[in-house]
């Protein structure tokens, strides 16, 4: 398995990843970025919530709205890692032509270009967890964490977004390239709809099928189980679900969310091909 095409696609792409990523200054510069950034992030909402709250820092609520702002980082990471290599490669490096004539599994490609994002990523929520409990005297403690229930969340999690993003991609072949992120600007739209900064039940009665149709949302509410899960069980959005239930819903979805990608993307990819766009370059 290790030797297969496959997984020698995903392995050379996630080192190709890295080295895009990481190379475009010191790695002194570089580690001070990826802690400043996430904390720059992180700061925003503290400020905000201790002018509405008065530092109710204590609160349950403090805790699920700061661990679901933390864990959403991914989503934009994620899927922006994977589809943005598509433009990356098709219109900056103008290699996509070439890597299509090779011997590559492209989606295991894609998925390979994410992982960079992906431990960037992870390095940013861990300071940001360990500031709000150093800090902020979030109520996290290591004897209380569900580790079993952490790792497969965060797995199966990290596959769904990555599904995500080779939706993104597959419609990014199809697309010139503009200033943003389409991974990026995907996050920000289901921002509001996922959990990840208050329940459900806030939301107006006909928006919340929207966070109920969305994979995220479970993998938001496990993700915080995991962590604190009393805290997090407290809110009534999926109090009546246990553990095990949402995380047989988020596999369903992923599942479900895996066939529909596969197909999207192939469709996009023949399209691509039939009108000439693998090598096209738009240049703003």
């Amino acid at each position: 398995m290790l030797r297969s095409p496959a997984f020698r696609s995903f392995r050379m792409a996630a080192w190709l990843g890295w080295q895009i990523e990481s190379n475009w200054t010191d790695p002194f510069l570089f580690a001070i970025y990826s802690i400043i950034k996430p904390l720059a992030a992180a700061g925003i909402l503290v400020v905000m919530y201790r002018v509405v709250t008065q530092q109710a820092f204590d609160t349950p609520m403090f805790a699920y709205l700061y661990l679901g702002n933390a864990f959403y980082q991914y989503v934009s990471a994620v899927t922006t890692g994977v589809s943005w290599a598509v433009i990356d490669d098709r219109e900056h490096y103008r290699t996509l032509k070439y890597i299509y004539v090779a011997p590559l599994n492209i989606p295991l490609y894609l998925f390979g270009r994410g992982v960079a994002r992906f431990l960037t990523t992870s390095f940013a929520v861990l300071i940001i967890i360990l500031f709000g409990v150093g800090f902020l005297k979030m109520p996290l403690a290591l004897s209380t964490i569900q580790w079993p229930l952490l790792i497969v969340s965060l797995v199966l999690g990290t596959l769904m977004l990555g599904l995500v993003g080779l939706i993104l991609a597959g419609i990014t072949l199809l697309t010139a390239r503009h200033s943003y992120y389409i991974g990026d600007a995907v996050a920000g739209a289901l921002f509001l709809f996922t959990g990840a900064i208050f329940p459900l039940e806030v939301l107006p009665a006909y928006l919340r099928p929207i966070g109920y149709a969305l994979p995220i949302t479970y993998w938001l509410e496990l993700m915080r189980r995991a962590l604190v899960g009393r805290v997090a069980q407290a809110f009534p959005t999926f109090s009546a679900l246990s553990d095990g239930q949402l995380l047989a819903l988020l596999a369903l979805m992923t599942l479900a969310l895996g066939i529909i990608s596969l197909v999207v993307f192939r469709w996009c990819e023949r399209l691509a091909r039939e009108r000439g766009l693998i090598d096209y370059t738009s240049n703003y």
